[in-house]
């Protein structure tokens, strides 16, 4: 068995470049992750439920009751709406 051929410099060479490739990808800019928010999502978040200053007393109102221990979770409401969702699935 020969370990050393001779034909078989290209191979390395291979390795060579890939190397080479994966440090210039390196030094490249990176591109920054962008976002954008369509004209219709800006419009129905515009619009939503909690510009209804009656909601937003509601959510007050239940963040207060949560911060103070006040807040009563039933069971059985969370259970009736768990219920479907676990029979389809």
């Amino acid at each position: 068995m020969k370990i050393n051929e001779t034909q078989r410099l290209g191979a390395l060479n291979y390795y060579q470049k890939q190397n080479e490739s994966r440090v210039s990808g390196a030094s490249q800019k990176r591109k920054a992750d962008e976002v954008r928010i369509s004209e219709e999502a800006k419009e129905m978040l515009s619009s939503s439920q909690t510009a209804n200053p009656e909601r937003a007393k509601h959510i007050e109102q239940l963040k207060q009751s949560v911060a103070t221990g006040s807040y009563h979770v039933e069971a059985g409401k969370i259970a009736e709406k768990l219920l479907p969702y676990l029979r389809n699935n």
